[in-house]
């Protein structure tokens, strides 16, 4: 395998490896001890003991080759192998194909130069190839047997690929197999009897990143339920670890953003993800990302080529990529030079220059992109030509005029572009001027001398677009950022942002789109649109055309329409502040799509409720400020700070906090850059004030000085009138701090941090998004558990354990349904203990797991009759309040409660008559038999009176919030007095013997069985003569049954032992013959003054019972019991 050139000092090395071949320019190397008899000796044994306890990839590959430079100690890592075969074709490739090459080079730099751009253009071909390989079916097969076997999954657990690794335990390796599924990361070993088994869910996964030290030179590290782990010794740990993001990743959307999740078709079906499929979304998503492209397109090529830059007269090296509707090249020489070429531009793709292998591509812009060293460059040129034969349609005729005009300085032809594509009727609800050119106009008689600047800026983008073209197709280099940074001047700034933020694209790709949105919108009330109409009049509302019917009703069509495209989103505050500036300098279609482009591509998850993606972004921030301005680090106590304080930073691009004129810079900054700009900036910002922030004594000063500084922010050169630039009505009253222009600003944030990669920031945020998810789920977990910790006797640790538990089984019940992968009843949106709730199967599994009754015969049934009890939504759903105390009752409830209790369960609404259609499956119920009597209705008295409850509850996460209904709701609770034994309704008499089954049930196996099971005898019998006494006292005896015959069935069926299969039925059809006398009834004060007379049955119920036993087992046994079901 070639590898990355790295340097390596061959003088301490010679011990560990030995000479194999040797030229003048390469050296091929085995391992010590590798492949000799014997092991090679006392020298091979240490250096096998070595590699099996540090972090070596020597380990896995035992033979190397070297690049040697002549005269030199300086040696270059170039190829690695597993077996001598796969080493020698490596040399052999070398000897045939560079070796003649290097002879003509006169200087040692050169020759090492050539050497590692040709290793790594080889490595460039294999990674490209790499997700295009489908892997050795056999092998997989046999990996996917030892998976089955050494974890016990369902069968239904995808595995996508499994490595070869070590495992730190402690300060020792272990060496086994990572196991790479869809919804776990699993690690087995097996080393001289001591086995190693791991199974870590991906959504429990707080960090994943690559970290190296003294002892582990690479390694991955993954923090699971605040443990860590480490696994070291890849042959391919960048692959591996990309895998490993791309499974948490889509963990955590699957599980948390469901929205999101649902309209993603790729990877809605579990089943389906494979290692190919996910290294090309990765690399697919990477591409649109850097490109600005629309989210659809996927990438299908990478060729390394040259392109000709023609205002250079030079070829940069780089990377063609090339995707259904676009080509783009980006250079990797450090030129930062880059090009989209849109197909829907296209007019001709021909050979060109077939020596160089040249491939030249003309635009309609009159312009011609010559690519060369083209690898199967006439395979590209045909596959092309047809690609653009196949775009030349109509649609995408009106598509490529619309793009072009929207770039070129005459709004005219857009106009009139419009209405031949049939939007003539709705010219009088969407603005087609950008309200800066409406209030105010430019005066080309009166320039001062703002507008002289503003004039020569202007010159240099025109200069800029005769060099490097103008449009989409443009060339982007280290001058175009220049430029950016410089301030856009106020003529062109719609224009560009359209193009730089690849909204250009999405509007030519959807002609008509937003005025056939803006006519279904408007008039729609939903709660987005009440918060809308709210906010409009907030909205810049010192600028004029904010204060005028023209601004609010263009800003009002933007947000409606976008809330109408977007339900997930509809609208978040500080959307209508970002939306009015972009009015300001595009017309309102164009708004419309940069709006699309912001919130859907360029910060993604920004406006949601929970805004995760800002905070995964504050998250990223405050690593660099650990990375860049430590001192500031070291002063604060609480780096929380620097996130509340920069929030609206992020949300609103520095609008809300700068004047207008000097934050439109930071937007143009944006738009080129992405959220790297704003990163930069806010670095800035604090080293600017670090002096001042170091000698704050608390988090109220530091915002004051933070304040200030916005305050004293200028833009010199903006040519805006004074009535609208905030900067100047601050002037006069801010004199004593010094002045800020935002352009020198801006500028010494790319000079002092211009080195952040895009790269980087895109790993960093994979990264901080899983912490920031759990931090999320831990603050839900500590909010529930302190409300329901007031209403239970359990410890903190059992209760932290049972909600552990609890949301587990809600997300094991998702992972292997193919029809619903997502979380059903996950709505964060919802108050904290409404935000996971569970079904009646979900609840029976748990119960089968923790209930201190869960070996009774009719298991099921309780299960069933509990879930009934306590679901008082008729909803078909509990939350965990509801789950812990129950549980509660059943382990910490006097004999009193839990007497209750299993009374309640035998009385509706919780009592329901349960017949398992498989009379062979005993008292067990399938999954569709539990739902379908989990959903029976059962009539009683307070039927009606739940009924017009339910009408009036608030409903949960849809539409709007009805606040005062939940208020009702929540004081309802708080008044509601303990209940009363008195208020029971009565127990018929099918219910009393389906209770006194329950009671046997409850008895079996218990030491003093026998004693229990006379009980139930004596206190049956005295029961139904008190109640046949009742009854005589109170009339005239009706021909009824007599009560000694009753006293014999219920006595004869308890007392038969549980050998007696076929007693339930008996008793069901003496039970069903009662029913035509007259029913007997008990009151449960009648059933607990009976009871408590058998010491027995006190002894029973008042027995203390352990719940941590049962949730030790509990963890032990959830996914055997999941794999079962």
């Amino acid at each position: 395998m070639w590898l990355k050139p790295e340097e390596v000092l061959l003088k301490n090395a010679l011990k560990l490896w030995v000479l194999e071949r040797s030229n003048q320019y390469f050296v091929l190397q085995r391992r010590r001890g590798y492949g000799e008899e014997g092991g090679g000796g006392l020298a091979g044994l240490l250096v096998g003991t070595l590699d099996a306890v540090l972090d070596s990839t020597s380990k896995v590959a035992p033979f190397r080759i070297l690049h040697q430079t002549p005269d030199s100690q300086v040696y270059w890592s170039i190829a690695c192998g597993a077996s001598r075969e796969e080493i020698t074709e490596h040399w052999d490739w070398l000897e045939n194909n560079v070796m003649n090459t290097l002879s003509v080079f006169d200087s040692n730099e050169d020759i090492t130069s050539f050497v590692q751009g040709k290793i790594r253009g080889l490595i460039a071909e294999e990674g490209k190839g790499s997700f295009v390989k489908e892997e050795d079916p056999e092998k997989f097969r046999e990996g996917l047997m030892k998976f089955e076997r050494c974890f016990g999954l369902p069968e239904q657990e995808k595995l996508v690929t499994y490595y070869s690794c070590s495992y730190w335990k402690g300060r020792v390796p272990c060496q086994g197999w990572l196991y790479l599924s869809t919804n776990f990361l699993s690690f087995y070993s097996f080393l001289l009897g001591a086995e190693i088994k791991l199974i870590i869910s991906w959504d429990e996964i707080s960090k994943l990143e690559k970290t190296s030290n003294v002892i582990l030179t690479e390694s991955i590290h993954v923090c699971f339920r605040g443990e860590d782990h480490y696994f070291s010794m890849f042959l391919h740990i960048n692959e591996t670890f990309l895998l490993m993001e791309q499974l948490a990743n889509y963990a955590v959307r699957r599980l948390f953003d469901k929205e999101t999740f649902e309209n993603d078709l790729v990877l809605h079906d579990p089943l389906q993800i494979t290692k190919r499929g996910l290294e090309s979304r990765a690399h697919s998503e990477q591409f649109s990302a850097f490109f600005r492209l629309p989210k659809e397109e996927t990438l299908k090529e990478v060729h390394e080529c040259f392109l000709w830059v023609p205002f250079t007269h030079y070829n940069t090296h780089g990377k063609m990529c090339i995707s259904e509707n676009y080509i783009c090249f980006a250079s990797q020489d450090g030129s930062l030079c880059s090009v989209i070429i849109p197909l829907r531009e296209v007019i001709g793709v021909d050979k060109a220059d077939p020596a160089n292998r040249g491939v030249s591509i003309s635009t309609k812009g009159k312009r011609a992109f010559r690519f060369t060293e083209v690898k199967d460059f006439e395979q590209l040129v045909t596959k092309l030509q047809i690609k653009c034969n196949a775009t030349s349609n109509p649609q995408h005729i009106i598509s490529t005029e619309v793009a072009t005009s929207s770039a070129s300085d005459s709004p005219k032809d857009f106009d009139e572009l419009s209405s031949k594509m049939g939007q003539r009727d709705n010219s009088k609800t969407v603005s087609t001027e950008a309200l800066m050119t409406v209030y105010h106009p430019q005066d080309a008689e009166n320039l001062d001398s703002k507008m002289l600047k503003e004039k020569m800026k202007e010159q240099s983008w025109n200069i800029l677009f005769v060099e490097r073209g103008h449009g989409v197709s443009m060339f982007r280099t280290k001058k175009t950022r220049d430029l950016v940074v410089r301030g856009i001047p106020e003529a062109l700034r719609g224009e560009l942002w359209l193009l730089f933020s690849g909204a250009v694209n999405d509007m030519a790709s959807n002609p008509g789109y937003y005025p056939e949105l803006v006519e279904k919108s408007l008039g729609t009330c939903t709660l987005a649109t009440d918060e809308i109409e709210r906010d409009l009049r907030r909205s810049l509302p010192e600028h004029p055309a904010f204060q005028s019917d023209t601004g609010i009703s263009a800003l009002r069509r933007v947000l409606t329409a976008y809330a109408y495209r977007n339900p997930q989103i509809g609208y978040c505050q500080a959307m209508n502040i970002l939306t009015s500036v972009l009015l300001l300098y595009a017309k309102e279609e164009e708004a419309f799509w940069l709006l699309v482009a912001v919130c859907e591509r360029m910060l993604p998850d920004y406006f949601n409720r929970r805004i995760i993606g800002a905070l995964v972004d504050q998250a990223v921030f405050e690593e660099l400020i650990r990375v860049h301005l430590p001192q500031l680090t070291d002063h604060m106590t609480d780096m929380t700070f620097f996130s509340s304080v920069s929030l609206s930073w992020f949300l609103t691009l520095f609008i809300s906090v700068l004047p207008i004129e000097s934050a439109v810079n930071v937007v143009d900054c944006f738009f080129y850059d992405g959220i790297k700009a704003i990163l930069q900036l806010g670095l800035a910002v604090l080293e600017y004030n670090m002096e001042k922030l170091l000698t704050c004594k608390d988090d109220a000063e530091a915002v004051t000085v933070l304040n200030r500084f916005f305050d004293s922010v200028t833009n010199k050169d903006s040519p805006l009138p004074p009535a609208v630039q905030q900067g100047a009505s601050l002037s006069d009253t801010k004199s004593d701090h010094p002045k800020v222009d935002i352009t020198d600003l801006i500028r010494e944030s790319n000079e002092r941090y211009g080195d952040i990669r895009y790269e980087d920031v895109e790993s960093m945020r994979c990264r901080n998004r899983l912490y920031v998810i759990q931090t999320l789920e831990a603050t839900t977990k500590q909010n529930v558990l302190r409300v329901v910790s007031q209403d239970v006797k359990f410890s903190p640790s059992d209760l932290d354990e049972l909600y552990d538990l609890f949301k587990k089984e809600h997300f094991l019940s998702c992972y292997w349904n193919v029809n619903s992968p997502v979380l059903r009843h996950h709505d964060a949106s919802l108050p904290y203990l409404e935000q996971y709730r569970i079904d009646c199967q979900q609840f029976r599994v748990l119960c089968h797991l923790l209930s201190p009754w869960s070996h009774c015969a009719n298991r099921d049934s309780l299960a069933l009759w509990t879930f009934r009890l306590m679901d008082e939504s008729s909803d078909g759903l509990i939350n965990f309040k509801q789950f812990a105390c129950v549980l509660d009752t059943m382990y910490n409830g006097s004999f009193t409660d839990k007497l209750k209790f299993l009374f309640k369960l035998h009385i509706p609404p919780a009592f329901t008559e349960v017949e398992s259609l498989s009379p062979s499956k005993g008292g067990d119920l399938s999954k569709e038999e539990l739902i379908h009597f989990s959903q029976l209705s059962v009539s009683s008295a307070g039927d009606n009176l739940e009924s017009n409850a339910l009408k009036s509850s608030p409903e949960k996460g849809k539409g709007k919030v009805d606040i005062q209904a939940y208020l009702k709701q929540w004081q309802d609770e708080l008044l509601k007095k303990e209940e009363n034994i008195r208020d029971l309704p009565r127990m018929n008499q099918s219910q009393f013997i389906q209770f006194s089954k329950t009671l046997y049930n409850l008895f079996h196996g218990d030491p003093e069985e026998e004693l229990l099971y006379r009980a139930i005898a004596v206190v049956t019998s005295l029961l139904l003569k008190m109640e046949e006494v009742g009854r005589r006292l109170q009339g005239p005896m009706s021909p009824v049954k007599s009560p000694v015959a009753i006293t014999e069935v219920s006595a004869e069926s308890l007392q038969k032992g549980p050998e007696e299969g076929s007693s339930k039925q008996t008793e069901g059809g003496r039970a069903q013959s009662l029913k035509g006398n007259h029913e007997w009834s008990f009151a449960f004060e009648q059933i607990l003054a009976s009871l408590l007379n058998e010491p027995a049955f006190v002894r029973f119920f008042e027995k203390p019972q352990e719940i941590k036993a049962k949730i030790e087992s509990a963890k032990n046994l959830q996914l055997k019991a999941r794999t079962r079901v």
